[in-house]
């Protein structure tokens, strides 16, 4: 069998040189930014488990980790906080969604130095309320008004920043006169003039199509855009667009490359035949959500499928770091996460051989699977302690240069 640094190099042989470099190097970070970067070694290892407990099939996200939740304006522009990473959605058992949250409390709270203690209680608080919240059978959803604790805070800080102010930090003033898009190599790099052209030509007829932004902007610039870890690699793109009947308005668009699902390779469930990646993305992300991020929607550009929607200044989340040493915040937190990942499947649920709500309650009300899936969690957390060793080694010798 290969080795962890082989399957790894092998799974992102085909995305993009210079910013996969960026991605090992981040990945080398701790454990959890290693899990976060390795989706598909844990649907790997998961799919080859003996004896895991079989649960009902849903629509999941399939990368679902403590950062994969986020507030975001939506397409009503009102705040939210969500599941907010589609990328490696599709149908499959609900327990996958669930182990792998559940993995991810296990290897972040280590990797931020949360005692075994609260490490232990914030995995069961989890796995308590999706339970209990799956049981009862109702769909919630987190607004600024409906929230608690530690994440109305965050929702009501983030409620007070302005379009504008993100428009000012992405952007500077051209020789011109017109906003161009600030690079700082950072997390914003520059692209050729020619990809540049033929990239806006390409969101311009998308802006001409959009019932919503249709005659009302046109682009300004665009450049390469970095973020997040798993995905990092694959095409992602920036625009600036300017309002043409007031100038002084601007709109920030991400336009990110839909690659196939890592999830897939380990399934030997159905699944619906989608136009494209992009449609599978997008689709799943409707029927999860309560409400979508503004402006999603999909784009063929170059025969490659791609994802579209506002960049927000209000696409943030919870900094666990500055919580670590605050349990009571951190379990409100995890509570929120609980009863969200319940609802998003519930929502789905029924839909193109998703089981139906009825399933799913009774599936909550089980309660003989959940200690082999915090089990399993618990395993697997030291399984991927020693892969980051082994992967952190083969980087630190020049295996991934």
């Amino acid at each position: 069998m290969s080795t962890i640094p082989e399957r790894i190099k092998e799974f992102n042989s085909t995305r993009l040189p210079a910013y996969t470099a960026m991605k090992y190097q981040l990945m080398a970070e701790d454990p959890f930014r290693f899990f976060r970067g390795t989706c598909h070694l844990f649907y790997e290892d998961l799919c080859q488990a003996p004896a895991f407990p079989d649960s009902p099939l849903a629509w999941i996200c399939g990368d679902l980790h403590l950062e994969n939740f986020g507030t975001y304006k939506g397409n009503n522009r009102l705040i939210y906080f969500d599941l907010n990473d589609f990328d490696e959605a599709l149908l499959a058992p609900a327990a996958w969604e669930v182990v792998r949250m559940v993995a991810s409390i296990y290897v972040g709270c280590e990797s931020l130095g949360i005692s075994k203690k609260e490490t232990e209680q914030a995995a069961g608080l989890f796995l308590g309320v999706y339970t209990k919240h799956l049981g009862i059978g109702k769909a919630l959803y987190v607004e600024p008004e409906t929230a608690h604790g530690i994440v109305r805070t965050f929702m009501d800080t983030i409620c007070e920043r302005k379009q504008k102010e993100l428009i000012r930090q992405r952007s500077e003033e051209g020789k011109n006169g017109k906003l161009r898009i600030r690079i700082d190599r950072v997390r914003l790099f520059p692209i050729d003039k020619t990809l540049r052209k033929e990239l806006s030509v390409h969101v311009n007829q998308w802006l001409q199509n959009s019932t919503v932004l249709k005659d009302r902007y046109t682009v300004l610039d665009a450049c390469f855009r970095v973020a997040g870890t798993g995905s990092l690699g694959c095409r992602r793109y920036l625009f600036l667009v300017q309002n043409t009947n007031d100038p002084k308005k601007h709109l920030l668009i991400d336009m990110k490359e839909a690659l196939p699902s890592s999830v897939q390779p380990w399934l030997s469930i159905p699944q619906p035949t989608w136009t494209s990646e992009a449609e599978r993305v997008v689709a799943i992300q409707h029927r999860m959500q309560n409400i979508n991020p503004a402006l999603l929607s999909t784009t063929i550009f170059q025969g490659s499928p791609y994802v579209l929607k506002e960049m927000q200044p209000t696409a943030d989340k919870i900094d666990f770091l500055q919580v670590r040493d605050r349990y009571k915040d951190i379990a409100c937190v995890v509570e929120d996460m609980a009863f969200l990942t319940a609802s998003a499947q519930l929502r789905s649920a029924g839909r193109q051989g998703a089981a139906i709500p009825d399933l799913l309650i009774e599936f909550g009300h089980n309660r003989h699977w959940q200690e082999p899936v915090l089990q399993y969690a618990r395993t697997y957390a030291g399984v991927v302690k020693k892969d980051y060793q082994d992967y952190f080694t083969a980087y630190k010798a020049g295996f991934f240069s």
